[in-house]
């Protein structure tokens, strides 16, 4: 149930986010796309922001109507951009730009998080001391918390996954006396303009995740599960991270456990 709804989706100029907004819109709800760069097809109302900058963040939630009914962080970096950046957009920009908009949204509304197969790590003790450190990390701590954690070159996305999946969990019930919910998608490879920029980074590794799917994914099989977990049908599904990968995720769990 979309019909009547105002959602905000970032990263809508290209890629999942781009058909996010557009599948938004042909089942009725109103769009608001926000990305860095002009979308080459606009959907609904278009607001460019940074979401590496605080300032450009807070300009976009000023921008903002309130009482909207959904969420969709999907705007992110590739691994190849510094890793700095990464975590500034991938993380610490989309928990501000959430946690300053949830004045904004409607009684029920919902938030929904793009993540990553890559952060499937999120579980490892080694990864802890790092997820737990960035829980309160602001802008301008993000290059020292980098070189404190090793946080560099590839490392940088999966680390943005793994804290971002780590904190859908930790606010399952944060905003639950309104009604307001957050989940996370987490795609596997997904055959969109910075896929290039995967198998460029993660070299091995992704070779081996391809060989083993039978195709990448593609932004329309990644845009219906975040406008399911947009919808008043998801209404009891809180704090989940839904994996949509072609099994990759099951198969990793499979090998991991011997079975």
């Amino acid at each position: 149930m979309l019909k009547g709804k105002t959602i905000v989706v970032t990263g809508a100029a290209s890629g999942i986010g781009e058909r996010t907004a557009e599948l938004l819109a042909e089942r009725g709800a109103e769009v608001i796309s926000v990305d860095i760069h002009q979308p080459p097809r606009p959907v609904g109302r278009v607001v460019t922001a940074d979401l590496s900058d605080k300032a450009s963040i807070d300009r976009l939630v000023e921008a903002l109507p309130a009482g909207l009914h959904g969420l969709a962080n999907i705007a992110g970096l590739p691994p190849t951009r510094p890793a700095q950046a990464v975590v500034a957009v991938n993380l610490v920009g989309l928990k501000y730009l959430t946690t300053r908009l949830v004045p904004k949204l409607a009684d029920g509304a919902s938030i929904v998080n793009l993540a990553s197969l890559a952060g499937l790590g999120w579980a490892d003790p080694a990864a802890k001391a790092a997820i737990d450190a960035s829980a309160e990390l602001d802008f301008g701590d993000v290059a020292a918390f980098c070189a404190k954690y090793g946080i560099e070159g590839a490392r940088s996305y999966f680390f943005s996954k793994e804290a971002l999946i780590v904190w859908t969990m930790r606010n399952r019930w944060t905003w639950r006396a309104r009604g307001i919910r957050m989940n996370a998608v987490s795609p596997g490879p997904v055959q969109t303009p910075i896929l290039k920029d995967f198998l460029e980074t993660l070299g091995a590794r992704a070779e081996e995740d391809m060989r083993t799917m039978d195709r990448p994914g593609r932004p329309q099989d990644i845009a219906p599960v975040v406008a399911f977990l947009l919808s008043d049908d998801s209404a009891w599904i809180r704090g989940t991270n839904v994996p949509v990968d072609g099994g990759m995720y099951s198969n990793v769990l499979c090998q991991m456990h011997g079975f």
